[in-house]
Order: structure tokens, then C-alpha cells, then sequence
């Protein structure tokens, strides 16, 4: 190859990789789409129930990521983390109470869910990829003095940015969630286990889950096989789904009826099943980062000397062994019940719990609530 070609095809590579051909993620266009990603149609999103907040993007990693960004941009942020199988629609009623109470509020789509991009293949999926991705979500906008919450996946999510960027967040709260977490080889073993027992239940249809789930769920203390029993079939049934009900599992395991406009708003980011791979997946994730979350619990959490709320609801059963961490390994933690309210706890009680969490972040004394009591919703919204 003479001098004269090499030159050409170097001068060809650094081309293609110019910043001005491909466009650094701050230059990417809103149309631009990542191989063997889907984008939800924005017309699946026009006229939702209850959902009038302007959508914010930021690419990341290739990615086009969607949050809410509501309340005055100068005042201190709380950022709202989803998980399993929601999308930011789920905090709809907490958002306008957050706001109104001078709080900047930040609710983003978790990679797979709502507005925000979608692998199309599940193996591109990892609970670290979750994390990096509202890593730099955090600090592209330059979050500071923020308080966390997260429910479901929003808490293994979320509680794994704030204990990697702890100096940007001044206060935790979760609900209903918890950081599973095993030492050493003892956290190996156990993921192998897991992934044992998706194979050896192979597909398990929506009413075996069903079936499954109503025994564990209707006891006040499940045990730990109980509990084990319909988690592996919950992980079996969703990662070996081709279009998981979404709206199913919501009112199975919330133990809650959506109106169909709620319904539909929860569909809305899934035209077919192609686009549900994130959350065909996320349940299998849930044992892939064990000693690290051990790490995080020893070195972060154990030492964790800021504000911290506990908030779990008092029909919660989905996540109510995960609790007893939260009450034995962060010093000091505040910790109230949502009486009356499940695993949805933002469903049930979404403003009541908003005006919790704002009176907790002020400083004020904070305590539990019933669901059942008599409540002026209205003042709220």
C-alpha cells in the first residue's frame, strides 16, 4: 500500500469519527436511534390520564433518555426512581404536591421503560448499565443537595447512584424496596441458583404466577420459602415472556384495579412485545450485583450519617423482607408505615406520601398515615 492511499484512508477514519459526522451525545438529534434500540412513538403518549408534564431528553451512552423536570429549576431536587414494570407515569399524583411545596422534581425513565429508549435484546440489559446511566443522568444536570426515593427497582437502582455520587445527595427516602445483597461467594452461589431455578421452571404462564403469588401475598409475614417460591416463578414468568401484561402484574402485585386510562397509560410505552425487553429481564438482574450492593451496604450505607426514611407500606409483601436492612444497618433511621397501603404505594397514597416526604425533607416531624383515613385530597392536588 503506497503513502499516497494510506494518507487518503486515514484521513477517511478520523473523518468518520469527527465529532462533526457522528455528533458527540449533547449534539445527537431527537431522531437519531441506536442499532438494535426501539424508540416508543410519541403519538403512544398524546392525551394520558393525569400526565400534562412537558418531557425533558438527554442522550446518554447512545442512548435518548426521557425525565421530568418540574417545580423551580434554583431549588434543591428530589429525584422520583421507578421500577418494575412502571414508568415516570406512576409518580403523576406525588409530582404536583412536590412542586407546589417549592421542591424541584425530577423523575426519570429507567433505560427500557417510558419514553426513554429500549434494547431489543434482553442480554443488553444489566443492572450496572441501569446505574451508569442515572450515574451520569445525576450529574449531567448537575444535581446537588438532592434527596433520593425509589420503590421497587427504583431503590436497587437508586440507592446504588446515590451510594457511588453520595456527596450530591443530602437525604434518602425508599419505600417498599430494598439492595439485595451477599458476600463473597455466597453471592455467586446464589445467583447461580437463581438462574438454576429460571431454568428449571422454564415458562411459567401469567395465571401460574397468579396461583403462585396469591398464597404469599395474602400472608402478614411470608416466609422466606414462600417468598423464594414466588419469586423464582415471578423471575421465570418474566424473563421467558414474549409480551408481559403489564397492567397483570401491576394489579396482581400491587393488589390494586387501575381505571382503563390508568391502563392504558401503563401500556402506552409497549406498541407489542418487542418493546417490553426491559422488563422481561430486570426481575433476572436482581442477583447479578450482590457483593458489590455488600460493599456499598458495608462502606456506604453502615456509615450513612445524613437523613433517612423509611416508608414502607403496611399491606407491602412484595419486598417486606428487605425492610429489616434498612431498620439494622443505617443508623438511625426514620422510619414510619403507610397503614392501608401495598406495594404501589404511589397509586394508593401518592399525595399524602408526597407531603410525608416534603415534610421530612423541611425538617419537620414526620409520621405514618392510614390509607382508610378521611383525607382531603383535593388540598393536596
Amino acid at each position: 500500500m503506497n503513502i499516497y492511499l494510506k494518507t487518503a484512508l486515514l484521513i477517511f477514519v478520523t473523518l468518520l469519527n469527527s465529532p462533526c459526522l457522528l455528533g458527540n451525545e449533547s449534539e445527537l438529534s431527537n431522531d437519531t436511534i441506536k442499532k438494535g434500540v426501539l424508540r416508543t412513538p410519541d403519538e403512544r403518549f398524546k392525551d394520558l390520564h393525569e400526565f400534562p408534564f412537558e418531557p425533558n431528553y438527554i442522550f446518554i451512552d447512545g442512548l435518548r433518555i426521557h425525565y421530568l423536570d418540574e417545580g423551580p429549576r434554583d431549588a434543591d431536587p428530589i429525584i422520583l426512581f421507578h421500577g418494575e414494570p412502571t414508568w415516570s407515569y406512576l409518580y403523576r399524583k406525588m409530582i404536583p404536591v412536590l412542586a407546589s411545596e417549592g421542591h424541584r422534581v425530577i423523575v426519570p425513565d429507567m433505560v427500557g421503560f417510558g419514553k426513554s429508549d429500549k434494547f431489543i435484546s434482553k442480554h443488553d440489559y444489566s443492572y450496572q448499565h441501569h446505574v451508569d446511566v442515572m450515574k451520569e443522568l445525576v450529574t449531567s444536570l448537575d444535581l446537588k443537595d438532592a434527596t433520593h426515593f425509589g420503590q421497587d427497582w427504583g431503590g436497587l437502582v437508586g440507592l446504588r447512584v446515590v451510594a457511588e455520587l453520595p456527596d450530591r445527595f443530602s437525604s434518602v427516602v425508599v419505600s417498599n424496596t430494598g439492595m439485595v445483597a451477599r458476600a463473597g461467594i455466597s453471592g455467586w452461589l446464589f445467583e447461580g441458583f437463581v438462574k438454576l431455578l429460571v431454568w428449571w421452571h422454564g415458562e411459567v404462564t401469567f395465571e401460574e404466577l397468579k396461583t403462585a403469588s396469591e398464597d404469599a401475598l395474602a400472608i402478614e409475614n411470608p416466609s422466606q420459602i414462600q417468598g423464594a417460591r414466588m419469586f423464582s416463578k415471578w423471575i421465570a414468568h418474566s424473563y421467558h415472556a414474549q409480551d408481559m401484561d403489564i397492567v397483570g402484574i401491576i394489579e396482581t402485585f400491587g393488589r390494586i384495579n387501575l381505571t382503563d386510562r390508568e391502563a392504558n397509560a401503563y401500556e402506552a410505552p409497549y406498541p407489542t412485545g418487542e418493546y417490553k425487553a426491559g422488563a422481561h429481564v430486570w426481575p433476572y438482574l436482581i442477583p447479578t450485583q450482590l457483593a458489590e450492593n455488600e460493599e456499598y451496604w458495608v462502606n456506604v450505607y453502615e456509615k450513612w450519617d445524613k437523613p433517612f426514611l423509611v416508608a414502607f407500606g403496611g399491606e407491602e409483601r412484595v419486598t417486606i423482607n428487605m425492610k429489616d436492612d434498612f431498620l439494622n444497618r443505617i443508623p438511625n433511621p426514620t422510619v414510619v408505615t403507610l397503614e392501608g397501603a401495598g406495594h404501589f404505594v404511589q397509586e394508593e397514597v401518592g399525595p399524602e406520601l408526597a407531603m410525608l416526604i416534603s415534610d421530612f425533607i423541611e425538617g419537620r416531624s414526620v409520621e405514618g398515615f392510614s390509607k382508610k383515613d378521611e383525607s382531603n385530597l383535593n388540598d393536596l392536588l
